[in-house]
């Protein structure tokens, strides 16, 4: 968090979030209060076998209507005792059969019951390895990526990744190294056991604790002679979190239960065998027991919780507290749905911002350039109170929306050249996507226009998508990435370990791209896409089986053999019931203009990282959608909203707030816009090999003016290699600072333009200033700013008289030298060396360089 400006940190900010932290959590009385071991409506629990246990959860609602766990402050009751127990943790051990109450009461006397039945009590159930044993190894990191679940193992031992291959797992667990690793006749001898507990040594440290509820069941499963399972037995078919949801306070807790439904219609209580893995770590810790505790930081956390390859999520919700009272206008959805989420989590939004500020940041985000002295003027002279929705407009309608906007489509879009000979299909791709954007061609269009391209570059530029994207796999890795936000790489060797996708569905998805075929064209290192008659197909490589192509959650569908069916991937996709295409685009823009998406990463759409505003990218994608997907519509709509227009400068609430956008955080501009900035600014102009003169950063087609261009390797521009946002770098370097305080080319630039020019102009030297600061920061100077620019000038432009000459003490004077005439003072040399560092000192500011 920094002042743009004059680059203050918030300690004040920062001393009062401290004090915030300090402020213990008081629970209040509940109006009502629900025991529940699940669904809140049921009033009644069994258990079966002498392992039955559920974890319990008392709620209460407060008089505010919010609700608050109440699981580790109650006394627990059991009538008659002898059926069952419960510990302070809330975890419910049936103990003998027969029926019983179960009572908990608050601190302040509120309670609830269920009725408990026990069955089955003296007798052990069979233990299913799938179901039971490989949740365990995935708890304790055993089949993670780091340890046994890498693809060669660990030490000789491999598990599959997260136990999504069960099968395997009980392969080399129980066959492999002649069954060395278990011993059924005295399974605490075991060396799976001996080494998970530390008694024999052990690469990945000590894993359990002998005597929890992990170690039994692992001892039970061996003593029952290691069964695998039978084939009828039911199979996991999701698990649910109970709450799924729920606002805490800080320094709360929360108690989760998860509950594993099988395909059998049965449920088991899997809470302290799921593994728990909160997404921002500094917001909430969870025990393996299923307790959330939250930290002090107010925001959205989300909990994925994991068991036998399901996942579900829990979402707290933190508020500040504060109260938010004078909010700026709602003038469309946006604010609508950020001001409620504001009020609900008491953050106050910053003040809108002043026109100078607003001119800037549009303008750079929809035009990526520096706004022009003359316009910025006009503007902040401007009464009318449309001026700003005005602004958008001319903006939108300009060549240079279509330029930037189409330098960003072009990286992801992997335009690069890797040879000499690509340049013909780079220039017309780069145009090709220009004049899409510049018509404001519907989305829908754009992306079925790419997805389907045929042909040579010459009739359709969009096949060279085609050109690095060359695999199935590949093409449909960067179609799900790009377009619906889904990156599913992971799920071409194994189940995706964050979301549902499988291998099945990763290699159905490819099969949409099985009849692409290839053939040379015309000009040497160019290809003519085209359809290859056939059945579309692929197979999966694990089990052998050809698929036919699906869409991620769709039925497979059957296409004809002279079909292209790219058609129907794109039919799928555009579709406006398709539950990824709209929001992945609203959610990529929004992070375009708030530097954070509201899920984010913006291209990594899935239900473990869930959005921290649900309604608003909702409302986004629906928006954009019933507006025929016209882009231009969207941008028009999020930079209109005051949401957008919010100072980005903190008060005295919202300083850490980085989820909310309750204002606007600043971000570095990115290399092209920066290099453009830096021309405008010393009126020069680099030039780029090949390349009219006066070629801007942003209009560049491909990445190989990278390698001919330190400024813009230095500064992050990225280099076409994938289609992830990630490959632009924004993070501030050493290497940045330094070429922008003294590398040659900065030098150049600085010594070579318009400061050459202010100092043979005859005005005034305040009224130049100001118009530097109009260009650097398209804002008027400060009385103080004009006053240090133009001492500095007079300064350094006039005839000083040598320094007196210090006689030393206690010497005999000696003889007086002639005096020596002072030099002549080149003044106009002066001046413009003057101006130089004037400019060079507004390039090295944050507020230069920084949109905000």
């Amino acid at each position: 968090m920094f002042d743009v400006r004059r680059s203050a940190f918030g300690v004040r900010l920062a001393a009062i979030f401290t004090i915030l932290l300090s402020i213990p959590v008081v629970a209040a009385s509940p109006t009502a209060v629900v025991l529940h071991a699940g669904d809140e409506a049921v009033t009644s629990l069994k258990l079966k076998g002498s392992e039955a246990r559920h974890q319990l959860l008392l709620t209460g609602k407060l008089p505010d209507g919010s609700f608050v766990d109440f699981t580790r402050q109650a006394k627990f009751d059991v009538s008659p005792a002898a059926v069952a127990k419960v510990d302070a943790d809330g975890l419910l051990v049936a103990t003998a059969n027969g029926t019983a109450s179960v009572t908990a009461t608050t601190p302040t006397g509120q309670s609830a019951s269920l009725t408990l039945t026990a069955e089955q009590i003296e007798s052990q159930l069979p233990i299913n390895f799938a179901n039971s044993v490989v949740p365990i190894f995935t708890k304790n990191s055993c089949n993670s990526g780091g340890c046994h679940g890498k693809s060669g193992g660990q030490n000789g031992f491999r598990l599959s990744l997260l136990g999504f291959e069960p099968t395997e797992d009980y392969e080399h667990i129980v066959k492999e190294a002649r069954g060395r690793r278990v011993f059924p006749a005295s399974p605490e001898q075991s060396l799976l056991l001996t080494k998970a507990v530390g008694s024999t040594p052990h690469g990945g440290g000590k894993r359990l604790e002998a005597g929890t509820d992990d170690y039994r069941l692992i001892v039970s499963w061996m003593a029952q002679g290691m069964p695998y399972g039978k084939a009828e037995d039911p199979k996991v078919s999701h698990i649910a979190v109970h709450p799924p949801r729920r606002i805490m306070a800080r320094g709360g807790s929360q108690q989760l239960l998860v509950l594993a439904h099988y395909t059998d219609g049965t449920v088991q209580d899997v809470t302290r065998s799921a593994l728990y893995e909160p997404n921002v770590q500094e917001m909430a810790k969870v025990a393996e027991d299923g307790n959330v505790s939250i930290a002090g930081q107010p925001g959205d956390v989300a909990v994925m919780i994991r068991y036998q390859g399901k996942v579900a999520v829990f979402r707290a919700t933190v508020p500040l507290g504060a109260e938010v009272k004078d909010l700026p206008p709602a003038k469309n959805f946006v604010d609508e749905l950020v001001f409620k989420k504001l009020k609900e989590i008491g953050m106050p939004p910053s003040p809108v911002c002043d026109d100078a500020t607003f001119i800037r940041r549009v303008t750079i985000d929809i035009a990526g350039r520096l706004p022009r002295p003359a316009e910025t003027s006009a503007f902040l002279a401007d009464k009318d109170a449309a001026k700003r929705d005005k602004l958008i407009d001319s903006l939108l309608a300009s060549p240079d929306y279509a330029d930037y906007f189409a330098n960003k489509w072009s990286a992801l879009l992997r335009n690069k050249r890797t040879q000499p000979n690509y340049i013909r299909g780079t220039y017309a791709f780069h145009a090709w996507v220009r004049d899409s954007l510049l018509e404001n061609k519907p989305y829908d269009q754009f992306v079925r226009e790419i997805v389907t391209a045929s042909g040579d570059i010459d009739m359709n530029p969009a096949v060279s998508w085609y050109r690095q994207v060359k695999e199935p796999t590949a093409q449909l890795e960067d179609t799900a990435q790009l377009f619906m936000g889904m990156r599913l790489q992971c799920a071409q060797c194994h189940h995706h370990p964050f979301e549902k996708w499988s291998q099945q569905d990763y290699f159905s998805f490819s099969a949409f791209f099985s009849r692409v075929g290839r053939k040379a064209g015309a000009i040497q290192g160019e290809e003519v896409i085209f359809h290859k008659r056939g059945e579309a197909s692929a197979t999966n490589p694990k089990t052998k089986q050809s698929v036919k192509p699906a869409g991620l959650g769709a039925d497979p569908v059957a296409s004809a053999a002279d079909e292209d069916p790219r058609m129907l991937l794109a039919d799928w996709m555009t579709n406006k019931r398709n539950p990824f295409f709209a929001k992945s685009l609203a959610n990529r823009y929004w992070k375009h203009f708030f530097g954070r998406g509201i899920v984010d990463p913006e291209d990594d759409m899935r239900e473990t990282n869930p959005p921290t505003n649900p309604e608003l990218l909702d409302a986004l994608a629906t928006y954009f959608t019933a507006n025929g997907f016209d882009m231009k519509a969207l941008i028009r709509e999020i930079c209109r909203s005051s949401t957008y227009q919010l100072s980005s400068q903190p008060n005295a609430h919202n300083g850490v707030d980085k989820q909310n956008f309750s204002r606007y955080y600043p971000k570095r501009l990115n290399a092209e816009v920066l290099l453009d900035a830096v021309d405008q600014l010393t009126a020069t102009k680099t030039k780029f090999n090949g390349l009219p003169e006066g070629t801007r950063a942003v209009q560049l087609p491909d990445n190989s003016f990278n390698a001919q261009n330190y400024f813009l390797t230095v500064f992050g521009r990225p280099d076409s290699s994938s289609s992830c946002e990630c490959e632009r770098s924004t993070e501030p370097s050493l290497a940045q600072s330094l070429h922008l305080l003294n590398a040659k080319d900065m030098q150049d630039k600085v010594s070579n333009g318009r400061a050459a020019k202010l100092a043979q102009d005859p005005r005034p030297d305040e009224e130049k200033i100001r118009e530097l600061y109009l260009w650097a920061y398209a804002r008027e100077a400060e009385t103080a700013e004009i006053a240090v620019s133009t001492d500095y000038i007079h300064r350094l432009t006039a005839a000083d008289a040598p320094p007196p000459e210090v006689k030393p003490e206690g010497k005999p004077e000696k003889p007086a030298k002639p005096e020596k005439k002072p030099a002549k003072v080149d003044t106009a040399a002066k001046k413009k060396q003057a101006y130089e560092d004037i400019i060079w000192a507004l390039i090295n500011t944050k507020e230069f360089s920084f949109n905000h």
